[in-house]
């Protein structure tokens, strides 16, 4: 857990998001993934979406930012691996049409 935290804080220290382009935080629990797209210019979120409510958050958190002109953004895996679920999540993000 503590190298994902050191891994976190050094991509963390590199990535900012900005009202253009803001920054699409990842968060994967042991049963749920959760996505969040952050302003940090202004400190806040601009949509979220999770498996909580839906079986295909990318396909949910895709509409909600087309719907506010969002096409562009950041992709900050918070320290995970580039594999697995947050990789599938990256490609479903990109064949809806978002770019990163």
């Amino acid at each position: 857990m503590d190298n994902r935290i050191n891994r976190k804080k050094r991509i963390r220290g590199k990535l900012t998001g900005i009202t253009v382009r803001p920054r699409l935080s990842v968060f994967r629990s042991n049963n749920n993934l959760y996505l969040q797209v952050i302003d940090d210019s202004k400190g806040m979120t601009i949509a979220s979406a999770s498996t909580l409510k839906s079986k295909d958050p990318a396909q949910e958190l895709t509409q909600k930012l087309l719907k506010k002109n969002i096409k562009k953004i950041v992709f900050d895996r918070s320290g995970y691996q580039y594999h697995g679920r947050v990789q599938k999540i990256a490609e479903d993000l990109r064949k809806a049409g978002l770019e990163f």
